[in-house]
């Protein structure tokens, strides 16, 4: 897995404010939302991870109120729950909860796509082309972690391109969640492989037919449920293990 709190040394620089008196660079709200949000997606934070504002504190180097400010967002995104008395984890979804949020991204992806395929441009098509090719690039290479984060971004465009920030912003949840649902349900190990989806995608994009661009994303959407074993799994590392790399 790498040492992950080395990997977040370097951005701090570019994610903080000064302190006028010492000098430091101090690590914001939105870095530290930015960075535990990352981690979640590309799956270096498995659900049931415990997230204690000390720990957060001392590998970010920000105060407890910020770290407790980045938690509260991410708990209304629905990809961390705070309990009382008990502190913050990454979310577990049920399976119940895993369906749902398949359910809701077909319904926001369709709208999404066909207000794609209706006003794209070329350079929109050829953002997607390169988002894919990107993706094959990363199978080649094995790297599941950028793989993971590429795919969602496929998604992401679409959803710019079709001009609504609202199912944007929507959609970027939805998705945090599935990566929340593929590393608990989904199979993490072995080799990457593809099926090219998103190319047929952009071919139907291209095409302007609207009707099989919906039907190729409803059947991805629909694949990726049927390859999640939908069964509950137990508890998790903490997450001082997940940050030292141990």
């Amino acid at each position: 897995m790498g040492d992950v709190q080395d990997n977040l040394r370097a951005p701090i620089r570019s994610g903080s404010k000064k302190d006028a008196k010492l000098g430091k660079k101090i690590p914001t709200e939105d870095f530290v939302h930015q960075q535990i949000s990352d981690a979640i997606l590309e799956q270096r934070l498995a659900p049931g991870t415990k997230l204690t504002e000390e720990s957060l504190s001392e590998i970010f180097g920000a105060s407890r109120t910020v770290i407790r400010r980045a938690l509260t967002r991410l708990k209304y995104e629905n990809i961390v729950e705070i309990r009382p008395n008990r502190g913050a984890i990454v979310a577990s979804p049920s399976t119940a909860q895993a369906l749902q949020v398949f359910d809701a991204r077909k319904i926001v992806e369709e709208a999404a796509l066909r207000r794609c395929v209706q006003q794209h441009s070329a350079s929109d098509v050829e953002s997607l082309d390169n988002l894919v090719q990107a993706e094959k690039d990363c199978i080649v290479r094995n790297d599941r972690i950028t793989w993971i984060r590429l795919t969602g971004d496929f998604h992401l465009e679409i959803a710019r391109i079709s001009g609504n920030e609202v199912i944007t912003q929507f959609l970027k949840e939805l998705i945090s969640q599935t990566s929340l649902i593929i590393a608990l349900y989904g199979n993490t190990g072995g080799s990457l492989c593809c099926n090219d989806d998103h190319g047929q995608i952009v071919t139907a994009i291209c095409q302007k037919d609207e009707a099989k661009a919906v039907a190729l994303m409803m059947a991805h959407l629909a694949d990726c449920v049927d390859n999640l074993n939908m069964t509950e799994k137990g508890a998790t590392p903490d997450l001082k293990s997940i940050f030292s790399g141990g």
